[in-house]
């Protein structure tokens, strides 16, 4: 049996009055996912609980079939794990964005899309000035970083389970007044992130965007931290060997812990200007290896985080002709087969941001039973009935045998 999983991220969305009273999915042109729906199950799935962050790295693990209450500790392990940075028991790991604040608003939270290089200039900076044997400033990819607290049993870390942090894609347009840091070790947090914005003012970086017409990364927006998870290896609680093809450090580290190895695909960026084509490509290549290949797409997420649905749908679009109907076709040939169609979360083009509630999924292929649903799209997955209150319970009926 071949498995294939496909995560269009933050596609699942609200009715728009710009779309005629529709959801990006109804709008958008997407005939395959709308085969894979009319042949096999489609439903509902929460992968936010309440009580937990409406975020990818909570969504994610429900999806993949993790409970968050057992495994979750925070978003930023999971991302030090994609870079092979190891965290000993007391050791707190922070995400730390690359963001524009003007008047106190968060502007961009991606720093105008900051280039990889230009983020490890500045991270490079915060080192030489702010850095210690305890703190540490990690670059990753683009505006999205990292911060390391080394603690020790003599020397812990501020930071507790009450310590709260809010992600600054949930700020776009919004005052952040009110969402610095509370609780355990956030006075730390809200004077390493007041310091940054002093060493970036006039950082030759900034210096050159500015005069190239880009916005500047201010500060760092310091968030998501947390210890070192233990997750089951994937294989251990459902049997198939998987992969991971993503262009995020998210689910990279999620790959990672649970014992995917990752395929780097050139060309993919974790933005609308990804490469579609080749991710499918390298996504049909990953299925004569192994037992299941995972796809994680950025762009829908990306788009609702600018308020764009033209842009939503369009990233749709590609994800279906360039990703999905070329795997849907190419497992159909090779014998037994389940395919799976799932955002993590909602992501609403109206707020732009996540937002707790279900996601439409749709499972086709060897033993799964058609019902009524032709479509695969908020509305048509509501009206099956079938439903996962507990979304990392879908996993194991996707790989029952």
């Amino acid at each position: 049996m071949k498995y294939v999983i496909i995560i269009p991220d933050g596609c699942a969305d609200e009715a728009l009055e710009a779309l005629g009273g529709k959801t990006p999915l109804q709008a958008a042109q997407i005939p395959h996912m709308d085969a894979i729906a009319a042949a096999g199950t489609v439903g509902l799935s929460n992968n936010t609980p309440a009580h937990f962050p409406a975020g990818s790295e909570v969504a994610n693990l429900c999806l993949l079939g993790y409970d968050p209450n057992q495994y979750f500790t925070g978003r930023a392990p999971l991302e030090a794990a994609a870079q092979g940075i190891e965290l000993g028991p007391h050791d707190w790991a922070v995400r730390c964005n690359l963001v524009t604040i003007e008047n106190q608003t968060m502007v961009d939270f991606t720093a105008d899309h900051i280039t990889t290089a230009e983020a490890t200039e500045l991270l490079k900076s915060l080192q030489e000035k702010l850095g210690s044997d305890q703190i540490q400033f990690v670059p990753g990819v683009s505006y999205r970083n990292l911060m390391l607290f080394r603690g020790s049993a003599d020397s812990p870390a501020p930071f507790g389970q009450e310590t709260r942090t809010s992600a600054p894609h949930d700020l776009t347009d919004l005052p952040v007044v009110d969402d610095f840091p509370r609780g355990p070790g956030s006075d730390m947090i809200s004077e390493l992130m007041a310091a940054s914005h002093e060493i970036f003012a006039d950082h030759p970086v900034n210096v050159a965007r500015r005069a190239a017409g880009k916005r500047p990364a201010t500060n760092v927006w310091l968030w998501g931290q947390g210890l070192a998870p233990s997750l089951p290896p994937f294989r251990e609680a459902y049997g198939p060997q998987g992969v991971m093809i993503t262009a995020v450090d998210l689910l990279r580290g999620i790959a990672a812990i649970v014992g995917w190895p990752r395929i780097e695909v050139a060309g993919a960026t974790g933005y609308l200007d990804t490469d579609y084509a080749a991710k499918g490509q390298a996504a049909i290549e990953a299925l004569k290896e192994y037992d299941l290949v995972c796809v994680h797409i950025e762009a829908p997420d990306e788009a609702s985080h600018e308020g764009r649905h033209d842009a939503k749908i369009e990233a749709l679009q590609q994800i279906d002709s360039q990703i999905v109907g070329p795997l849907y076709a190419a497992l159909q040939s090779q014998g037994e087969y389940r395919i799976l169609v799932m955002p993590d979360h909602p992501t609403f083009c109206s707020t732009k941001k996540h937002t707790h509630g279900m996601v439409p999924f749709a499972i086709a292929g060897s033993d799964t039973k058609a019902d009524p649903a032709q479509t695969f799209d908020e509305v048509a997955a509501a009206s099956t009935g079938k439903s996962f209150d507990q979304g990392w319970d879908l996993m194991k009926e996707f790989t029952a045998k």
